[in-house]
């Protein structure tokens, strides 16, 4: 399977936000956002996925100081049968996934942290 290089360092000195690395994810065709669901995580097309059958290879942390309901995580995901996407989630108290199932869940899915030049 060959992979597409995705670059989510821009040339010049800019602040990496969650749209531009979700614009970029887009561009990749690789912009399915996976959510948890009691069966597992899914893409939305019917299947879904437990940790063993996913790796994260990338996880950016987005944090913005002034205003801290805008602080959020993104786990770039790819699945053993080659469906990649992302996943997204607020921090702290502004989490969208406030039990303990999806924390669970996602410390059990293996990372495999890659450069983002290699990324898809």
């Amino acid at each position: 399977m060959s992979r597409k290089k995705i670059n989510f360092m821009p040339k010049t000195r800019v602040s990496v936000t969650v749209s531009s690395v979700l614009k970029e994810l887009r561009n990749k065709n690789s912009d399915l956002e996976f959510q948890i669901t009691h069966q597992g995580l899914s893409p939305g097309n019917g299947k879904f996925y437990n940790p063993e059958e996913l790796k994260i290879v990338k996880t950016f942390n987005f944090e913005e100081r002034n205003n801290p309901s805008h602080s959020s995580i993104l786990y770039l995901i790819e699945t053993n049968d080659g469906t990649r996407g992302y996943s997204l989630d607020a921090f702290g108290a502004f989490k969208n996934y406030k039990d303990k199932i999806f924390e669970d869940f996602f410390s059990k899915i293996p990372t495999e942290e890659k450069d983002e030049k290699l990324i898809f």
